[in-house]
């Protein structure tokens, strides 16, 4: 592998990490992003930093100010999500149609090995876990699909959604419903009834 491609890897690892905890809270908005710390934290150099920095500003994630440097940017106001929202559900419906009829056990096993991590997450109230791995869970739908370019639009809308999973999974009530929610999904699934699953993982969506 040569320099180029693994420093392409490493950025590749870098952006969908940052993403994962700008979305799920772990880094706040405004927050700034330096490249010399970052390079520290990830054992790297500052090229693939860079690189990562420059996609997340393609996604939205991050802005760059005059003497500010790179942070994360704000959030989207609660009119343009309520835009996105249905888009993503859109995008995750026509996932699940191009995928339904060639499901198999390996698939099942993935998705119960991540609702067993989402129980224990539900348990422990930790809502950083829960949105983590309902990112994981829907994303594994997503990436199943033979259609190009669809994981592409996917992530540029839930990066987007950053005040949708902060705030959804902390309404007031068990946490654990979550985690129901999910298992009903996949049960879903295996039920083979294809309407009925694009209307529960649509619900879930909301």
């Amino acid at each position: 592998m040569s320099e180029t491609e693994v420093s392409q890897n490493q950025s590749e690892q870098i952006v969908e990490q940052l993403r994962l905890e700008i979305i799920t809270g772990q880094i706040e908005e405004g927050t700034p992003l330096r490249e010399v710390s970052l390079a520290e934290r990830f054992h790297v150099s500052r090229a693939p930093i860079r690189e990562a920095l420059k996609q997340l500003s393609h996604e939205g994630m991050v802005e760059s100010k005059p003497n500010c440097g790179m942070r994360v940017a704000p959030s989207l106001s609660d009119s343009m999500q309520e835009l996105i929202i249905p888009l993503r559900q859109t995008v995750e419906s026509f996932a699940l149609k191009s995928i339904f009829a060639d499901l198999n056990e390996a698939d099942f096993e993935e998705w119960d090995s991540i609702l067993n991590d989402m129980k224990t997450a539900c348990e422990k109230g930790d809502y950083s876990q829960i949105a983590e791995l309902d990112i994981k869970f829907h994303q594994s739908i997503v990436a199943k699909s033979p259609e190009q370019g669809l994981m592409t639009i996917w992530i540029t809308l839930v990066s987007r959604l950053r005040r949708h999973f902060l705030e959804g999974f902390q309404k007031p009530g068990d946490p654990m419903r979550i985690y129901y929610e999910h298992v009903a999904i996949v049960a879903m699934f295996r039920s083979r009834k294809l309407d009925a699953a694009v209307q529960v993982l649509i619900a879930n969506i909301d």
